[in-house]
């Protein structure tokens, strides 16, 4: 059963192709350049975190501070920048820092 031009489904499951006005061209142009700035920044991110985990994971309390002060700038520009939900980043800070606290005092 086909649905109605651009309800999404079967008959609108054809590729897309890039806009031929000026306009459209500029805007795929301009698209890709943010998608690989959002990307590095996304990935930056969960590098940070990550780097805060293994720190915990290892039992370190010293060193996972330390990482964790160095994530928080880097979560509080990804809300800045759009890259993270500002309650997600609050969410993510608030659970590394009670984790953090709870480890054994170095």
């Amino acid at each position: 059963m086909a649905t109605a031009p651009g309800g999404g489904g079967p008959a609108t499951a054809k590729k897309k192709r890039p806009g031929r006005h000026p306009s459209a061209i500029k805007r795929t142009r301009r698209n890709a350049r943010r998608t690989a700035i959002n990307k590095s920044r996304v990935s930056r991110l969960k590098s940070s975190l990550v780097r805060v985990e293994q720190a915990i994971a290892a039992g370190d309390r010293a060193k996972a501070a330390e990482a964790f002060r160095a994530a928080q700038p880097e979560i509080h520009r990804g809300v800045l920048k759009g890259a993270l939900h500002k309650n997600a980043a609050a969410r993510k800070l608030s659970r590394l820092n009670a984790r953090i606290k709870a480890m054994a005092p170095a």
